[in-house]
């Protein structure tokens, strides 16, 4: 039978490692956009009311989907209309 000894050392250099895994984590899942947004994301993000955004949809400049009860839209059309702006 063998047996191994965990330093002091040992476990901060795994402290260390874990530590930045758990950032390069974090890093990714911030850096990454979501591809469908909410009303609310939209008109934060578009810095408009719920009219506005409604008369966007309604005549047709901005594309959405409905899912249950929940308006969805394509995060590429919002920025092709951010860009356009």
């Amino acid at each position: 039978m063998s047996v191994n000894i965990i330093t002091k050392e040992d476990l901060q250099e795994f402290k260390v490692e874990l530590l930045q895994d758990i950032r390069d984590l974090f890093h990714i899942k911030t850096t990454e956009q979501k591809l469908w947004l909410r009303s609310a994301e939209v008109k934060e993000l578009l810095k408009i009311s719920s009219g506005t955004l409604r008369t966007l949809r309604a005549n047709g400049t901005l594309s959405h989907t409905k899912v249950g009860g929940t308006l969805y839209y394509n995060y590429k059309d919002i920025e092709k209309l951010f860009n356009e702006k």
